[in-house]
């Protein structure tokens, strides 16, 4: 799995210079969203077989600021998954000192297109599968 690289723009930052909080989040969904693509079921496929996948909870840890033009490596684990709910861990690091600069949480459930639960085990084996095999590799001791 290869990380995500986000390049912090202008806009981003603050009249300090420093990126403002809020963006950490949105970096959080960037990298959910190229995890998607990379393991083959981006939201678009997701979306066209009626899977909705919304947060249901996050959190995130600042622990040195970014500035413009900074490139933040964000990697991406699957820590929890239940069949109907997942836990992802962000490690946001800084590519120039290879310090993290913020950690993060986001947890999610899966829905059908009329909002009601869906165990993936079920309705989609293939994706439950899926979402096994990165938990178990993310178990493995180091």
């Amino acid at each position: 799995m290869q990380p995500y690289i986000h390049h912090v723009q202008y806009y981003e930052t603050d009249k300090m210079g420093i990126t403002h909080h809020s963006n950490y989040i949105r970096w959080m969904e960037e990298a959910r969203v190229d995890f998607l693509e990379q393991i083959g079921w981006s939201y678009a496929k997701l979306e066209s077989l009626g899977i909705v996948s919304p947060v249901i909870g996050i959190e995130c840890l600042y622990k040195k600021s970014t500035t413009f033009n900074d490139k933040i490596q964000i990697e991406l684990k699957v820590t929890e998954y239940r069949g109907l709910k997942f836990t992802l861990d962000y490690v946001m690091k800084n590519r120039n000192s290879n310090q993290i600069v913020a950690t993060g949480k986001s947890r999610h459930c899966f829905l059908d297109a009329e909002g009601k639960p869906l165990l993936l085990n079920k309705k989609f084996p293939e994706l439950h599968d899926v979402f096994n095999y990165y938990l178990q590799q993310n178990a493995k001791p180091i």
